[in-house]
């Protein structure tokens, strides 16, 4: 697995983001049993450039905790079968399925977390673990989706040993 983290913007996060990302993007891709060494790009940034981000992808002018940009469609979220047969999935140089990419609000981390009462490291964790599934083809939009999502969302960070 190779992840690229790319910092930008004031302000740093009160642990190792690598590590802890690393974690997550490793628990995730064990959780759902991918076969293949994955590439995913990370960028933690503040709120003025997630906004920017924001109104240009998905023409909402507020800044967000995590956007998330896949490089794969699913037919069914999670099933990597026969994503062999795309020959753009995967990084000619070192072979591995390009995921995709996560942004995340260093600002939105640090508040959420002691909005929802609990460490920013687990904010931040769970953050990469909600976006790498969005990468692997999970959402939210229906009641159904977001139900399994939850579920997904759950085990992996209880996998990962990063509770409330």
């Amino acid at each position: 697995m190779t992840l690229y983290i790319e910092e930008e913007g004031t302000g740093s996060l009160p642990f190792d983001v690598k590590e802890t990302a690393e974690l997550i993007v490793e628990t995730v891709l064990d959780c759902e049993e991918c076969p293949y060494e994955a590439e995913v790009n990370l960028l933690l940034t503040d709120d003025e450039a997630i906004r920017e981000m924001n109104r240009e992808h998905r023409h909402i002018d507020r800044a967000t905790d995590v956007l998330s940009f896949p490089m794969l469609e699913y037919e069914t979220p999670g099933d990597l079968s026969g994503i062999e047969e795309s020959a753009d999935a995967f990084d000619p140089e070192t072979g591995e399925l390009m995921l995709g990419d996560i942004v995340i609000s260093k600002d939105r981390v640090i508040a959420q977390a002691e909005e929802y009462g609990h460490s920013v490291r687990r904010e931040y964790a769970f953050l990469i673990a909600h976006s790498m599934l969005h990468l692997l083809g999970y959402d939210h939009m229906e009641e159904e989706e977001r139900w399994l999502m939850e579920d997904r969302q759950r085990k992996i960070m209880e996998k990962a040993g990063i509770l409330r």
